[in-house]
């Protein structure tokens, strides 16, 4: 079993090996100065060599393509939703992992477990300057932080809200989410379960799919449903002729949901009335006990790398007895607009600052799925509309075109202007 685990590994240090290799010599050629006439060949690699390179480093320092896979953040963004992220919005990172294949995250294309890069070289965390810091409801994406396996910069890449700071006090009350005691800014396409309750016939589901209802289930044969709603459709439904009630599913106060971040019985916290929990902040020190230990032992342990133990009921940090704790990085807490149906925060806890990559800032195409027709396949109202803190804004596609189009007949006409002789 020993040789079956260690070839893969050699293989693909192999294989980066000549991948670089290539690439060094395609710069050395691409640069290198000769008098000597270029072949068709020569002139084909140069320019994928050069577009290979832009592109890599357009994606590093500067925008990035991104796809919405599942339904975590709708209504604000649908699956079928293809994203560029801005990475000079927060500051581009350096890379971390800089062996490996262009244009791949952690795994090579067309294969699940074929690494895509070497940890022979791993570089410490460094962030360009940037264009601003984030804010209350920016849409993140930032690498999953509980993939320990991976080095940080690939592992899986998440999209959520984030709905704290560094420093901020953060409490869900109801399913209704507060920052430093005042009502958070809530986007206006953002869902949660609801029951809905009929005089015990069905819905049209045509009808449900118009409005946007996608996630629903029947629960009972005496017309009790599950939804997932936006207040706006939830307002809808209250108006069908079938329907008796509409009401949101909201865990009770006081119940406590074991699978939720800091995992402490002694909290009594679920998804619904979660807090009060501050959120780190680099420089701010923080009181070390059993009840508070929880919260930031995966910080102390993981994150900032220190040595954690417990000794009759003492807490030892780096073998010196610890009753404070000072934060080297910011954190932050991410939620999915899709409140019922969301991995965020709530179930594994604050993303590193070194784990950001940048921020959502337009759609450049949507596509849905579940379309019957070819004709419906676009989403049309959400191509080239940019994303701001409550969703989506309306689609910039016709000022695009009618741009794009006078750019090309400016340039025809100018080009024809060129090739007509004056007239003396």
């Amino acid at each position: 079993m020993a040789k079956k685990d260690k070839a893969p590994k050699k293989e693909m240090n192999i294989f980066l090996f000549i991948f670089w290799c290539i690439i060094t010599l395609g710069i050395f050629h691409l640069f290198h100065k000769s008098d000597k006439k270029k072949t068709p060949l020569r002139e084909w690699g140069d320019a994928i060599l050069f577009a290979v390179i832009a592109a890599t480093l357009i994606r590093t320092f500067l925008i990035e393509a991104f796809t919405i896979p599942t339904s975590s953040m709708e209504k604000s963004l649908l699956i079928g939703d293809f994203l560029f992220v801005s990475k000079i919005s927060y500051g581009a990172r350096t890379p971390m992992t800089p062996i490996s294949f262009p244009f791949a995250h952690h795994t090579m294309p067309f294969t699940e477990t074929v690494k895509s890069y070497s940890e022979i070289i791993q570089l410490p965390y460094f962030r360009l300057p940037g264009l601003g810091k984030i804010k209350n409801n920016d849409v993140v994406v930032f690498n999953y932080p509980m993939e320990d396996f991976r080095p940080v910069d690939k592992q899986e890449n998440y999209i959520k809200r984030c709905v704290g700071i560094p420093g901020d006090k953060l409490e869900i009350k109801n399913g209704i989410l507060y920052i430093n005691n005042k009502l958070a800014d809530m986007p206006e396409r953002m869902q949660w379960k609801y029951h809905v309750q009929t005089d015990g016939s069905d819905f049209n589901f045509k009808t449900l799919i118009e409005m946007q209802i996608t996630e629903f289930a029947k629960t009972s044969s005496l017309g009790d449903w599950e939804m997932t709603l936006t207040k706006e459709n939830a307002e809808k439904l209250k108006s069908f002729g079938n329907v008796v009630h509409v009401e949101p599913i909201f865990e009770k106060n006081g119940n406590y949901s074991e699978y939720v971040f800091p995992f402490n019985p002694e909290n009594k916290w679920n998804i619904d009335n979660y807090g009060a929990l501050s959120i780190p902040k680099a420089g701010t020190t923080v009181a070390l006990n059993m009840s508070s230990l929880p919260a930031y032992k995966r910080i102390i342990e993981v994150y900032e790398k220190n040595k954690l133990e417990l000794k009759d009921g003492r807490i030892f940090i780096n073998n010196k007895e610890a009753n404070s704790y000072t934060f080297k990085m910011n954190y932050y807490f991410m939620m999915g607009d899709n409140r019922h149906n969301s991995l965020d925060s709530r179930f594994w806890g604050f993303v590193p600052e070194d784990h950001i990559v940048g921020k959502a800032v337009f759609i450049w195409l949507s596509l849905n799925n579940n379309a019957t027709s070819i004709f419906n396949k676009v989403r049309w109202e959400r191509v080239f509309a940019s994303i701001g803190n409550n969703g989506v804004s309306n689609s910039y596609l016709l000022p695009v075109l009618v741009l794009g189009g006078g750019i090309y007949f400016f340039n025809r006409y100018r080009k024809k202007k060129k090739s007509t002789p004056d007239k003396k």
